[in-house]
């Protein structure tokens, strides 16, 4: 295939699920989660669920670097900003994320915050040196594909000795979530959540590589199939998890083999090694605090450390209990599940994080009209 209307050709998609629906076994369950929001919102986009048979459920997993983060972190950022010597600079999908008593960066900005909306760290570290006299923080997030990124401007503040640029560094790990999900008594112990197979995330692997899945189906038995973004990339990948678990394989198959290798990218994994190295522990929305998931920046960069420079401090804060984000973040719950989905929770009127961003589950639902056929 060449180009991207091939990857949505209507006639192959129903080959591929006349295919899946044929070599599904009717006798048994097959309860495949796609990790990432990506993935997500291509499934409700495209209707891919509703070409499945009934016994293939897809669950949605805690793919979405917004929704993961949790409130106590977002209010650091608030807070900081908050400061009159501070310019903090965020991407477009944190801004109306609900921190405490439902403050967002967006009504911080509104009662005088210099909140500025980026598209990347290139943007901060532009600001930083168009306004020497101010303070600017990069209010950094993500998963394994953006924190490269990060590690460039802080490598260019550091060369340029730009004394001004700050990181507020959350990048997290694929892995370790993955991981967490496995050994969490919901899906290890009490079978609560049901978890036959994965579909790896795209952008992450192009990164880190399909290698640090393996000790996944290898310890876990956990068939992985990691996949591209087109209809037909998922639509695939989910044969592929399909015949693998009617035949008892365990493995990690590449079908984004047009972007992902099994190494990855290692001139981008050598800079991440050289500007970050992992925390002890971080808190995750949804699934706790789990040990070297995250990473905070190398003591040789500290002067361009937010955390470090302002002395921030981390003070846990509880979710919304009206809000079911955390479920739905581990695969316990599906968006439709949540009680306030689509009345008191909207994209309007968010009361959690997996409304608000581009890749969360609920903002999926809502978008592509899920909720209509309940």
């Amino acid at each position: 295939m060449k180009y991207v209307d091939e990857y949505r050709d209507g006639t192959l998609a129903s080959r591929i699920a006349a295919a899946i629906a044929a070599e599904a076994d009717p006798s048994r369950r097959y309860s495949i989660m796609e990790f990432c929001g990506g993935h997500t919102h291509a499934i409700c986009r495209y209707g891919i669920e509703d070409l499945l048979p009934a016994n293939v459920d897809m669950i949605h997993g805690p793919g979405c670097p917004v929704c993961v983060l949790p409130i106590g972190r977002l209010d650091m950022a608030i807070d900081l900003a908050r400061r009159p010597e501070v310019i903090l600079c965020a991407y477009g999908d944190m801004m109306r994320v609900p921190g405490s008593d439902r403050t967002s960066l967006t009504k911080a900005r509104a009662q005088g915050a210099d909140i500025r909306m980026v598209y990347g760290s290139a943007d901060a570290l532009r600001l930083a040196q168009e306004n020497p006299g101010r303070e600017v923080v990069f209010f950094a997030i993500g998963f394994e594909t953006t924190t490269p990124t990060s590690a460039v401007a802080i490598k260019q503040a550091a060369a340029l000795g730009l004394r001004n640029f700050s990181v507020f560094a959350n990048h997290v790990l694929t892995p370790s979530a993955i991981q967490t999900i496995l050994d969490s008594p919901e899906v290890a112990s009490s079978g609560a959540v049901r978890v036959d197979a994965f579909i790896g995330p795209g952008h992450v692997s192009t990164i880190i590589g399909s290698a640090p899945y393996e000790r996944f189906a290898r310890d876990y038995r956990r068939p992985i199939a990691v996949s591209g973004f087109e209809p037909l990339d998922i639509m695939q990948s989910i044969l592929m998890l399909v015949r693998q678990l009617n035949e008892g394989r365990c493995e990690v198959e590449n079908q984004f083999s047009r972007a992902v290798t099994r190494d990855g990218n290692a001139r981008a994994q050598a800079l991440v090694d050289e500007v970050f190295e992992l925390r002890d522990s971080f808190e995750w929305r949804g699934l706790g605090t789990i040990p070297d998931s995250a990473f905070q920046i190398r003591e040789a960069f500290a002067d361009w450390d937010a955390e470090r420079r302002w002395q921030l401090r981390y003070t846990p804060v509880a979710d919304n209990k009206a809000c079911s984000c955390g479920e739905i973040l581990r695969g316990a719950k599906k968006p439709l599940d949540c009680k306030i989905f689509g009345t008191v929770c909207n994209p309007e009127n968010p009361m959690g994080s997996c409304m608000v961003s581009p890749e969360g589950s609920c903002a999926a639902y809502y978008l592509y009209g899920r909720w209509r056929d309940a």
